[in-house]
C-alpha cells in the first residue's frame, strides 16, 4: 500500500513538473512579441515593448532548461517503477525520449540567443532605443530566434503532459480505505 501511495504522489510530482516545463513550447509564432512587417513604420515605444517581451520570454524559457535535467530524471524514475510494476509505460517512455531529444536540439538554439541579446544592437541596457532601424533588426531575429527554439521543441512537452495524464488515467490511483477505528479507544 505504501508503494502506490508513493508512486502517486511521485505522479503528481511529475506532472506538476510537466506543466511547470510547458512555458519551453509557450513561444508564439505570431504574437505581440513578434516584430512588425517590413515596411510598417513601428515607434520606439512599441519596439522596446516586444524587446521587453521578448526578454522575459527568452529568460522563462531558460528557466525551464534548467529545471528540464532534474524533470527529466524523475519522469525517468517513475517509467522504471511503474514498467517494474507490470505497467504498459511504452507511450510515456516514448514522450519522454522524443521530448528530452527536443530538450538537446533546442538548447543550442537558446544559447545562440545569448548573442543578440548581450549585443542588443539598436537598445541601450536599460532596452531603450537609440537606434531604430538596428532595433527593428534585433527584434526581427530575436524573434526569428525564438521561432527557431520553439520549432525545435516541436510540442514535445504537451505530448509528453498528455502522454503522462493519459497513463495516469489507463492506471488510477486506488480506492484509499481507512482503517476502522477500534471501539471503546
Amino acid at each position: 500500500m505504501k508503494n502506490i501511495f508513493k508512486n502517486t504522489i511521485i505522479i503528481a510530482l511529475v506532472s506538476a513538473l510537466a506543466i511547470a516545463s510547458l512555458p519551453l513550447v509557450g513561444v508564439s509564432a505570431m504574437g505581440e512579441s513578434d516584430p512588425p512587417p517590413p515596411g510598417r513604420e513601428v515607434s520606439n515605444e512599441k519596439l522596446e515593448q516586444v524587446w521587453a517581451r521578448q526578454l522575459k520570454m527568452y529568460e522563462k524559457i531558460g528557466k525551464g532548461f534548467e529545471r528540464d535535467d532534474a524533470f527529466i530524471e524523475k519522469v525517468q524514475t517513475l517509467i522504471d517503477k511503474a514498467g517494474a510494476n507490470g505497467k504498459d509505460v511504452t507511450a510515456v517512455q516514448a514522450a519522454l525520449d522524443a521530448f528530452e531529444k527536443a530538450v538537446k536540439d533546442a538548447h543550442p538554439l537558446y544559447e545562440s540567443a545569448k548573442g543578440i541579446i548581450h549585443s542588443h544592437q539598436g537598445f541601450d541596457s536599460d532596452g531603450k532605443v537609440t537606434d531604430a532601424e538596428k532595433a527593428k533588426e534585433t527584434v526581427r531575429t530575436m524573434g526569428e530566434k525564438l521561432k527557431e527554439i520553439k520549432d525545435a521543441m516541436a510540442g514535445t512537452g504537451r505530448a509528453l503532459h498528455e502522454a503522462l495524464k493519459a497513463f495516469r488515467e489507463a492506471n488510477p490511483r486506488p480506492e484509499r480505505t481507512t482503517p476502522p477505528v477500534p471501539e471503546g479507544g
